[in-house]
């Protein structure tokens, strides 16, 4: 990667790089993520948890009950609100990163809508894409290779 990929919070107290380039986006339609982001969904990028270093500031953490029953932890800013990542409770490995929060423009599509079943109507989604009424389906171990 040429460029350092970069991103942070609205006020600038957290900052961060990515060491390995994010490929594509998932917009989750879930109602918490329309009331973590503050908007008809919330657009995220996985990442590996160790391609992210914080360089300044480190988020706060708030633990959600998801739909699921599982344990999902979300990450935002203390000073700002700012919402930065999400993580799985029992996948710490990864990480689901807000988009919003990069500093450039990086080369990225919409790949997916999940939890459409709650999504805003007046919310447009791309038909063309794959679309899941709830999460999306989990891969074999063997497929996900």
């Amino acid at each position: 990667m040429s460029d350092p990929i970069t991103g942070g919070c609205l006020c600038g107290a957290i900052r961060y790089r990515i060491s390995h380039a994010p490929d594509k986006i998932i917009a989750c339609h879930c109602t918490h993520c329309q009331k973590a982001s503050g908007s008809g969904a919330s657009h995220n990028a996985v990442v590996p948890s160790a391609a992210v270093t914080f360089t300044a500031g480190m988020p706060k953490l708030f633990a959600d009950t998801a739909a699921s029953g599982n344990t999902l932890y979300r990450y935002f800013c203390g000073d700002c609100g700012s919402p930065i990542y999400s993580q799985r409770a029992n996948m710490r490995e990864m990480m689901v990163l807000k988009v919003g929060t990069l500093d450039a423009p990086i080369d990225l599509k919409v790949v997916m809508n999940i939890w459409t079943n709650s999504a805003r109507p007046w919310l447009y989604r791309d038909p063309t894409i794959e679309h899941y009424p709830e999460n999306r389906p989990i891969l074999p171990a063997a497929a996900a290779r």
